[in-house]
């Protein structure tokens, strides 16, 4: 099994210009060898099979990377252009850009090249990177490689990858629980709780737009634009890691005290598009916490059960099992002709619970 530590990185400044160059040499790469691969396509109507290797006699900068970086930006490429191909939903790789998204770079671990220890991280071409190492390796696990990256905010992360080999044995469920998707609180689980989640985007949606809207203001490419550039971007971490420590830790409760859950296979992006409602289905982080909880969920040895997201879980009623022909969002409570009447979201996923049961069975 793989499991992953990811730790703030402090370089100097030496380290942080041969981060710049490797950043863009992996990116170089990736973007050269796609390039290339369309056109020889394009001519040729077949697949080119290039490497990194064979062009640093044309572009000697090259060789100031780390020579695995460059590897490893060929396999992304090859797996982008596999899933492409093996109809995984994947559309066609594109080019990788120098201003979106975050930068990084993946590395292997080969004769002792990488290593952690009192506080530094041992790296190819950088030597001792200063870090901070809130956690201690568990005995055992094996170091395979290293993703370095750099945020829009400007902060470096190392996300180190171990291997390790574990008995896991599976927990006959017990205590099962369903979670029904909502939009305002996370979920309603078949317990009839929710987890009182803060709307953290919501919340700072007055601030963020302050400060975008000072950030419009300024001259693109002066210094005032790029500190206030930092500025909006430190922002827009900070509520993401806001979010991810809330769903951490609501994740973490569920996967200790249930041996199972239930929820709903959803297509979020589907949802966010086809009902407008685009920002709070991101600001919700739905998807990100089903993650955690299924990984959570494995390790211990438990189960996260996805119901078919065409099963009718908010008509049928979980009393008597009636399936309504219409309900209207705007009934918020679920009334029954067999007397039962229960908030339409807890019913929803008291029988998304009892569907997961089933399929257990």
């Amino acid at each position: 099994m793989n499991k992953a530590f990811k730790f703030r990185l402090y370089p100097n400044g030496d380290q942080r210009v041969l981060l710049a160059k490797t950043f863009g040499c992996a990116r170089f790469i990736y973007n050269r060898m796609l390039a290339d691969k369309i056109a020889h396509y394009e001519e040729t109507k077949q697949l080119l099979w290039n490497t990194p290797a064979q062009y640093k006699k044309d572009y000697p900068f090259l060789k100031e990377a780390d020579s695995l970086a460059l590897a490893n930006a060929q396999l992304h490429l090859e797996a982008a252009f596999k899933n492409f191909f093996g109809n995984h939903g994947a559309g066609f790789p594109k080019f990788k850009s120098r201003h979106g998204g975050d930068n990084s770079y993946t590395t292997n671990l080969v004769n002792g090249n990488i290593a952690l220890s009192g506080g530094f991280l041992k790296l190819p071409k950088l030597g001792l990177v200063r870090i901070k190492q809130h956690r201690q390796i568990p005995d055992g696990y094996q170091l395979k490689s290293v993703t370095v990256s750099k945020t829009s905010s400007g902060r470096y992360y190392a996300a180190l990858l171990y291997e390790y080999h574990e008995d896991i044995q599976e927990v006959k469920p017990v205590s099962v629980l369903g979670l029904d998707y909502s939009m305002n609180e996370l979920y309603v689980d078949s317990n009839g709780d929710v987890p009182e989640y803060p709307r953290f985007y919501r919340e700072a949606q007055e601030k963020l737009a302050r400060e975008q809207r000072k950030l419009s203001k300024r001259k693109k490419g002066g210094s005032n634009y790029r500190k206030q550039k930092l500025k909006v971007a430190r922002l827009h971490e900070h509520i993401a890691n806001q979010r991810k420590d809330f769903l951490h830790k609501q994740s973490r409760q569920i996967a200790n005290a249930y041996d199972a859950v239930c929820i709903e296979d959803l297509n979020m992006k589907g949802m966010s598009q086809a009902l407008n409602f685009g920002k709070s289905v991101a600001d919700n982080g739905w998807g990100i916490f089903t993650n955690m909880l299924c990984y959570k969920l494995q390790e211990q040895g438990k189960r996260l059960v996805k119901v078919d997201r065409w099963f009718p879980s908010s008509k049928m009623c979980s009393q008597c099992g009636t399936v309504k022909d219409e309900l209207p969002l705007s009934e918020r409570t679920y009334e029954c002709g067999c007397g039962f009447s229960c908030d339409r979201d807890m019913n929803a996923a008291i029988n998304i619970r009892d569907e997961g049961v089933r399929l257990l069975a």
